[in-house]
């Protein structure tokens, strides 16, 4: 995905009885709400076996990524260690902490939540990305973020990090995350980058 969005496909779903046209993604998919979006239809993208957001090792990070950016994945909550191979002419962007509601359900505002990004033991800076309007995730069947097949709207919520393209060589990322009321992540990156 890049470039400019000069067409944008609608799809027409009853909300409350009302049919709306919705665009399937309404965002410019290098903005950086169009990544948080891009990032969660990745997530959705594998079922549950090889899905990297539940991969405890790291094995599965290559699965059904974009050719212009490397997405990292958290967890559900804990902590996670993974190692594996990235590209090095590609960026990485990836959660400090995130939520994603199907159908349009509410995110309550978060003023606790917090995280943070270090690259290399360097804290990188992070930005909260609010993708707000509506935009349809397609996963594989019993993925963790719709569990189904078909089109689901959703929108996400998060503090996220885009970091350049690194060099050649050994990296450690870690992003950590709350929502400042008792749950907490962290995520844990050994990188070999080529």
């Amino acid at each position: 995905m890049g470039g400019s969005l000069d067409r944008l496909a609608v799809v027409v779903r009853p909300v409350n009885g009302y049919h709306p046209r919705v665009p399937i993604f309404p965002y410019n998919p290098n903005s950086p709400e169009g990544l948080a979006a891009r990032w969660v239809q990745w997530a959705a993208a594998t079922g549950p076996w090889r899905n990297p957001l539940l991969d405890r090792t790291g094995r599965y990070a290559h699965m059904r990524q974009p050719k212009d950016v490397w997405f990292l994945a958290g967890c559900f909550g804990g902590t996670v260690e993974r190692r594996c191979t990235v590209p090095s002419d590609r960026p990485l962007f990836m959660p400090a902490f995130n939520m994603w509601c199907p159908n349009g359900t509410y995110i309550p505002p978060m003023p606790c939540a917090h995280g943070t990004v270090h690259v290399d033991g360097q804290q990188h800076p992070v930005v909260t990305i609010d993708a707000a309007t509506m935009f349809d995730v397609r996963g594989a069947l019993l993925n963790p973020v719709t569990r189904v097949r078909r089109a689901v709207p959703m929108r996400v919520w998060g503090i996220w990090a885009l970091v350049d393209q690194l060099s050649p060589g050994a990296h450690t990322v870690r992003m950590d995350g709350t929502d400042g009321h008792g749950f907490t992540v962290t995520a844990t990156y050994h990188l070999v980058t080529r």
